[in-house]
């Protein structure tokens, strides 16, 4: 937006507002791009700060890759369902708390499985026998041993190595680590499964930064009546405009002004910008000017993974009272997972999720031939496994929306790109999973960057208009705790 003479008293009264629309009040105005919790979270403050806000979201409904469906007659979440780090230290606990929704919780700390612990699971083979516990437990406790060897080899290296080729390098070094047969495919399990938390492969993860995110305490509970509730209440007053494709950024001293594909144009005096990493990266919104270059570095080597889920509704629980299934292999590709909703939901679905390259593979399927799949791996393990009579399957690669699931450390990349991409260019400020340097690819790491990126917002704009004012902290309102179940 050229600033055209205009004075600051002038730009105060540009709210976010479609410029067929009058320009009617002098509060501060902000354009919030990208509905999902990060966007809703940064809107929410900023409205909360008496400023003007507009929140543009390019799907037709709000929540991004939160998604909880009611298509079975309960809530299901077809995008992210854990809060990781049930705990006080964690901004979205407190909402959630307040809120009184339950969490299941599926792991403590440090589980080897980052999400579940080694209490309620069953894994079998191809040919449906179920692996001895005995042999899961002392494989996981191999697999932990082989992590730190990795730790031990890149503080060795100057440059960067995949984890496939960590992996490798530690069993050149150490035969004894090399497991044979069902062991081997356990271990490829695990393999599975650590990919599936990064949502990509052993061979793109980087070995240096795989264990740079910071683990909040109190381990993971899935939520148990879904994310939904906690997107409607942070967005309850909000004005949002749905079906709002954003395809213009335009960044001056004096403001900005936002173009979306049908043409629509918005002025505001700045732009928090939550938009999924997949999108960034397809080059499909305009910025003028063009993003400096290391801002557009951060976007280009920062890696955006793929996992899905592909969740089947059966009539009748046929399977065992676990929390999860698994399928092991001589490939961590061929591997299976599948989380048993009925533990702690007490409905009959379980959760088929594949990631990274299986991922990928299974979105060139249709829907049904993906639910035909992942009920064919069902299969292998229990012959006598009865059709799903629903079922529902999540796209987030091929999504124009979200063209990823989340961020994660590629092989020679270094971590601190996520603190980049968060950095504000003069009035844009960032915000998203991957903006977050502690908390990359989880919900209340979104959640934490939109307060952020809101209170940056906030402070640069009152401040260039001389209206920042010292204001007295409110005392925190008392904590509320958790419903936690187990078992």
């Amino acid at each position: 937006m050229e600033s055209g003479g205009k004075t600051n008293r002038q730009l105060r009264k540009a709210v976010c507002v479609s410029t067929e629309e009058k320009m009617k009040k002098s509060s501060p105005s902000v354009i919030v791009i990208g509905g999902g919790m990060a966007g809703i979270s940064a809107a929410r403050t900023l409205q909360d700060a008496s400023f003007q806000v507009v929140l543009l979201e390019s799907r037709d409904r709000i929540g991004g890759r939160v998604h909880t469906d009611y298509s079975f007659g309960f809530p299901v979440d077809l995008g992210a369902s854990w809060l990781h780090g049930v705990c006080k230290e964690n901004p979205l606990a407190a909402v959630i708390g307040r809120l009184g929704l339950p969490l299941y919780r599926t792991s403590g700390d440090n589980s080897v499985l980052y999400d579940h612990d080694l209490e309620s699971y069953a894994l079998f083979d191809k040919a449906g026998n179920q692996v001895p516990q005995e042999l899961v437990t002392q494989v996981g406790e191999k697999f932990e041993h082989i992590l730190e060897q990795i730790c031990k080899v890149r503080d060795e290296q100057d440059e960067d190595m995949s984890i496939a080729q960590a992996f490798s390098i530690v069993f050149k070094r150490n035969p004894e680590l090399r497991l044979e047969g069902i062991a081997h495919n356990v271990l490829q399990w695990y393999l599975c499964r650590m990919e599936g938390w990064f949502a990509a492969d052993a061979e793109t993860i980087s070995a240096k930064c795989w264990d740079q995110e910071e683990l909040l305490p109190g381990g993971h509970g899935l939520m148990v009546r879904g994310y939904r509730p906690v997107i409607n209440t942070l967005s309850k007053g909000l004005d949002i405009r749905l079906s709002h494709r954003v395809t213009k950024i335009v960044r001056r001293h004096s403001g900005v002004k936002v173009t979306t594909e049908k043409g629509d144009t918005f002025v505001a005096d700045a732009a928090v910008i939550a938009l999924p990493l997949g999108v960034l990266k397809s080059g499909t919104i305009t910025f003028d000017p063009k993003l400096p270059q290391w801002k557009q570095e951060a976007i280009n080597d920062l890696g955006v993974g793929i996992e899905n889920k592909i969740i089947l509704h059966f009539d009748n629980v046929f399977w065992p009272n676990v929390e999860f299934l698994g399928v092991v292999a001589e490939t961590s590709y061929g591997c299976s997972y599948f989380l048993n909703l009925h533990k702690a939901t007490s409905h009959p679905v379980l959760v088929y999720m594949p990631a990274g390259q299986l991922a990928r593979d299974i979105e060139k399927k249709s829907d049904e031939s993906a639910a035909n799949f992942a009920f064919s791996q069902l299969q292998k393990i229990l012959p006598d496994a009865s059709s799903p009579i629903h079922y529902l399957v999540s796209r987030w690669g091929s999504d124009i929306n979200s063209l990823g699931s989340y961020s994660y450390d590629m092989v020679n990349k270094p971590h601190d790109l996520y603190e980049r991409l968060r950095v504000p260019l003069d009035n844009l400020f960032f915000a998203g999973e991957a903006t977050s340097t502690s908390y990359p690819g989880s919900v209340h790491g979104a959640y934490s960057t939109g307060l952020l990126a809101a209170e940056d917002c906030r402070m640069r704009v009152l401040e260039r208009y001389g209206e920042l004012e010292h204001e007295i902290e409110e005392e925190a309102p008392t904590s509320v705790p958790l419903l936690i179940s187990r078992m």
